[in-house]
């Protein structure tokens, strides 16, 4: 990444470290959880038998309000929706250090599942994708589905997605850059970024 954090308050650092304190607890085999965003609401039923690892994490970053005021970073016309940069670069410091190992691919990358980035073999750690078209390709790259869009798919492929690809690729919003400097860096360079609310889970 290269940057150092700079401006982190004592208060920062110990909600960092009672998040990274707090006892896992196993989700249920199956449950959904409700997204509210700035541009409407969705469902993404999560099934843990398709990609257990991937649905424990993410059920304990929804419980842990993680995902709450996150910007859809990187929104590709016909590809993927990613999310999942925390607004507070301290926080976003810790898990990037609690990679979990990868679930075999149980489900294709098809319209509507999610699935956890990762950039090698066991590097997933917070950001998820909505696939916005088959993308069947990415199934050999062990982007493993945990869940689906159940209701508001309509809302998912209306965030605002103009600002294009993530650099090197596009002049989108730079992945390190929020990783280091938060919301405040997409507040000012890219503001119409679409956002979560919050998220719960039943």
């Amino acid at each position: 990444m290269g940057l150092a954090l700079t401006g982190c308050s004592d208060s920062t650092r110990d909600k960092a470290e009672a998040t990274k304190a707090k006892t896992p607890v196993k989700p249920p085999d199956q449950y959904k959880a409700a997204f509210e965003t700035s541009k409407g609401n969705f469902v993404i039923e999560v099934h843990r038998e398709w990609a257990p690892r991937g649905a424990d994490r993410f059920y304990e970053l929804i419980r842990d309000g993680f995902y709450n005021e996150s910007r859809f970073h990187r929104v590709v016309r016909n590809f993927v929706v990613q999310w999942g940069i925390n607004k507070d670069p301290a926080v976003s410091r810790l898990w990037s250090n609690l990679r979990i190992l990868d679930d075999p691919p149980k489900q294709s990358n098809r319209k509507g599942t999610v699935a956890f980035a990762a950039a090698g073999p066991a590097s997933r750690t917070t950001q998820v994708f909505i696939n916005l078209r088959d993308n069947k390709q990415l199934d050999k790259n062990l982007f493993a589905p945990f869940g689906e869009v159940v209701s508001g798919m309509d809302v998912v492929e209306s965030l605002y997605n103009s600002y294009g690809e993530m650099p090197p690729r596009g002049n989108g919003p730079d992945p390190s850059l929020i990783e280091t400097r938060g919301n405040e860096y997409l507040e000012t360079k890219f503001p119409r970024l679409d956002y979560i609310k919050r998220v719960s889970v039943n």
